[in-house]
C-alpha cells in the first residue's frame, strides 16, 4: 500500500478552502497577568501600545486587509471601534502598518 494512503485526510485552512472556513469555537482571549514590577513607566506604554497594535494588525487581516497602504489611520480606528478598543493615536496607526509591513 503507498505511504499516501495511510495519511488521514486534512480538513481544509482558511487558505486552501475553496470558501471560508468558520471557526468552529468563538475567540477567548487569554487570561490576562500582571505586568512586572520596577520598569519605567516609559516601558508600559510602549509594552501596550505594541499589543493594542498587534491586536488591531489581526483584527485588519481578519477582515480582509492585507496591505498596509490599505490601511488608513480611519480604517483602523473604525477597527478599534469594531473590536471594542478605544481608538488609537496617529502612532498606534503607523505602528500597526509597520506590523502589517514586516509580517511578510
Amino acid at each position: 500500500m503507498p505511504a499516501a494512503a495511510l495519511k488521514p485526510k486534512t480538513v481544509p485552512t482558511q487558505s486552501t478552502a475553496k470558501r471560508s472556513v468558520q471557526l468552529d469555537l468563538p475567540y477567548v482571549p487569554v487570561a490576562k497577568r500582571p505586568l512586572p514590577a520596577g520598569r519605567p513607566r516609559e516601558w508600559y506604554v510602549a509594552h501596550n501600545r505594541r499589543l493594542k497594535a498587534m491586536r488591531l494588525a489581526i483584527a485588519l487581516l481578519d477582515l480582509g486587509v492585507f496591505m498596509p497602504n490599505q490601511a488608513r489611520n480611519e480604517k483602523i480606528r473604525s477597527t478599534a471601534e469594531l473590536i471594542g478598543v478605544h481608538p488609537p493615536s496617529d502612532t498606534t496607526c503607523h505602528m500597526v502598518r509597520a506590523f502589517m509591513r514586516y509580517s511578510r
